[in-house]
């Protein structure tokens, strides 16, 4: 069983930091004393975030390599070398697959997942070099989930847990830590209009908190709420047709939840209303 790490004077980075879940996580690391960057691609909310919980701020936009680099390199010069990193930026589209844009499908597999791969190609090999350091990644209880209305977004997150799973794999006894954090629906502009089935819709807050809690005591898995993972496990184990009746009751159906709310939010990335 690990031990409590403390989280004093960590330097922690986060993406996608300005708002929502990867604003609460960097208040809630702050408040744990750590020593925290946020980057976003919206530079000017990074920077009144920033202001507002006394963090470091950055533009980064995650699909660009050369970005993620400087913005690795700036939060070492600042803030000393990474300890955590803290992969949060995502995006997500809400309908059925036939209908999903190109240009939505392109920007999801770009952020949700080349995101996370050019972040974390960028801060392991200084984490290897010192033998120590924490890669956590919010990704989504649809890693492991059937989600009607949600095919891409949940490939790009059954693709971040994929490659987890074989960074692990090749970095067990280097001293860094690999964790995927995979909560339900929560509320935020992401699944603004959405249901969030048999559980209950959950705060930025809360998976903020369960994210400091995997970094003060490393585990690879974390579902939130924690019955999601072992309530998946045993339903996986059911003859076909009755894992799909218990799938179809309890996990949500967002093409018939969807509401006209998410079509601002879905044109910032689109290109268009819909």
């Amino acid at each position: 069983m690990s031990r409590t790490r403390t989280l004093t004077g960590r330097v922690v980075a986060i993406t996608g930091g300005a708002h929502g879940i990867g604003r609460e996580i960097a208040a809630t690391f702050t408040a744990a004393g750590a020593r925290v960057a946020i980057g976003d691609i919206d530079l000017d909310a990074a920077r009144e975030a920033a202001a507002e919980l006394g963090v470091h701020a950055s533009r980064l936009d995650v699909t660009d390599p050369d970005c993620q680099n400087a913005f690795l390199a700036e939060v070492t010069r600042e803030l000393g070398p990474i300890d955590i990193y803290v992969a949060n930026a995502g995006l997500m589209w809400v309908g059925s697959f036939t209908d999903e844009p190109a240009t939505a499908t392109r920007a999801q597999i770009e952020v949700n997942l080349l995101g996370v791969i050019n972040g974390i190609k960028a801060v392991a090999p200084g984490m290897l070099a010192r033998g120590r350091g924490h890669l956590i990644t919010v990704a989504s209880a649809g890693s492991i989930l059937p989600t009607p209305g949600e095919a891409s977004y949940a490939a790009t997150k059954h693709g971040v847990l994929g490659y987890l799973k074989a960074v692990r794999a090749e970095m067990r006894g280097t001293g860094v830590h690999v964790t995927s954090i995979m909560p339900g629906v929560v509320d935020t502009a992401l699944a603004a209009g959405t249901s969030s089935g048999a559980a209950k819709l959950l705060t930025p807050t809360e998976v903020a908190r369960a994210v400091v809690r995997a970094a003060a005591r490393p585990r690879f898995e974390v579902t939130v709420p924690a019955f999601i993972g072992p309530a998946v496990r045993v339903v996986n184990l059911l003859p076909r047709p009755i894992h799909d009746r218990i799938c179809a009751a309890l996990v949500p159906n967002q093409l018939q939840a969807r509401k006209d709310q998410r079509r601002d939010y879905e044109a910032g990335f689109t290109g268009s209303q819909r």
